[in-house]
């Protein structure tokens, strides 16, 4: 058992001493190796939950209080069940979602002590939001015996961060924390959320990220404007055939044939969806056959069209992926989320970590006069118990 668990267990026994029917929850952040921009589009992504995690320890109440202490934070938060509301302090609201969802959909919950932390960087991209919000409802399911789905719990834990946080976010993020698996990436089809698991077991790869700490200030009013590009090709494409519902649907052959009748930059920004789609796919295939160098020049691809055609890209992101291609033992580097900053995700050869590590520290604040933030990722399972103090019934 990981250490941040046993220690979670104690600091919840401190805080709110010995509790019968304790539960004890990892849920871990993901990364997306390729397939950027296309959730929106119905197309496809290659995500996976990775060893950084969310450590939650959740007991039940007599009464109908909730009390949540973020241990990192040394924060807390004491409220009603049957009358929450926003918090200004921004992270219980990950939380109470989750319980404003579970309450929706009829379900009986009681009070609950709460305690978790994290080794998550918050804002790097790694979705610490989904993994709250996975990990407290996985928590509460069990807890209480709800007796929810695998995907039931996905879309709740959507909801929750789409109705009640606010965050208009696609279903990747909390789909990959629930259905990860150690040693495995997860395509997911996000026009019908059918999925499937690809090997991703060379002991000697590591991913590492590398933050550019850079506030990705453009991404939010940016990613609508692309949102819209992307749906004002459709609808010129839909004219000729009528079959097409999003650029999923979209072959380079009818994109070409149109290319006349759209903008420029239009046609652009659907070139660049429709190509990473069919690279998701053909990265896959170097999956099933241990070819990992291939799958890296896809990477390096993706980043190419993300800078060039769909122009969500940074100088400082630009300035990393092209260090990474400098150092022999990177397979494959790419700007990983909405775009302009952010973090790069790097496909690195275990003996060359080390090394890889020293040149970017070195030459990212040489190039650019930022710092850097460099961490070093493995593929894990996705949320599930780590202690269970429930009596059988």
């Amino acid at each position: 058992m990981e250490a941040r668990a046993l220690h979670i267990d104690k600091v919840f026994i401190n805080v709110f001493g010995p509790k019968q029917g304790k539960i004890v929850v990892r849920s871990p952040g993901r990364v997306n190796l390729i397939g950027e921009h296309t959730d929106y589009n119905e197309g496809f992504v290659l995500p996976a939950a990775i060893d950084k995690a969310i450590v939650f320890a959740v007991g039940p109440r007599a009464d109908n209080h909730l009390h949540f202490y973020a241990a990192d934070l040394n924060e807390e938060l004491v409220c009603d069940l049957n009358a929450i509301q926003k918090s200004s302090k921004g992270w219980p609201n990950y939380l109470l979602g989750v319980i404003d969802q579970f309450k929706k959909a009829g379900y009986a919950l009681r009070g609950c002590d709460v305690v978790f932390s994290g080794d998550i960087p918050i804002g790097a991209g790694l979705s610490s939001s989904a993994a709250l919000e996975c990990g407290f409802a996985f928590a509460l399911d069990e807890l209480f015996g709800l007796g929810l789905d695998h995907l039931e719990l996905v879309k709740l834990a959507q909801r929750a961060e789409n109705q009640f946080v606010g965050v208009k976010c696609g279903i990747m993020d909390q789909f990959v924390n629930i259905f990860g698996r150690d040693k495995k990436v997860l395509k997911i089809d996000c026009r019908s959320l059918e999925y499937e698991y690809f090997p991703f077991e060379r002991d000697d790869l590591q991913i590492v990220l590398c933050e550019t700490e850079v506030r990705r200030t453009l991404a939010s009013s940016e990613y609508n404007v692309r949102r819209q590009q992307c749906e004002a090709g459709v609808h010129v494409l839909r004219r000729y055939n009528p079959g097409v519902g999003s650029l999923r649907d979209v072959s380079l052959d009818l994109l070409q044939e149109h290319k006349r009748e759209m903008d420029p930059t239009i046609f652009k920004r659907c070139g660049y969806v429709v190509r990473e789609n069919e690279r998701v796919i053909e990265a896959c295939d170097d999956l099933r056959q241990n070819d990992f160098r291939s799958f890296g020049q896809r990477m390096y691809e993706s980043h190419r069209g993300l800078r060039d055609e769909y122009q969500v890209s940074s100088p400082e992101l630009d300035v990393l992926v092209e260090i990474a291609s400098s150092v022999s033992g990177v397979l494959g580097a790419r700007m990983m989320g909405a775009g302009f900053g952010g973090c790069t995700i790097n496909l690195v050869e275990e003996p060359v970590v080390s090394q890889f590590v020293e040149i970017v520290q070195q030459r990212y604040p040489e190039r650019t006069g930022k710092a850097i933030k460099v961490y070093v990722t493995r593929i894990q399972s996705g949320t599930a118990k780590v202690i269970d103090e429930r009596i059988p019934v």
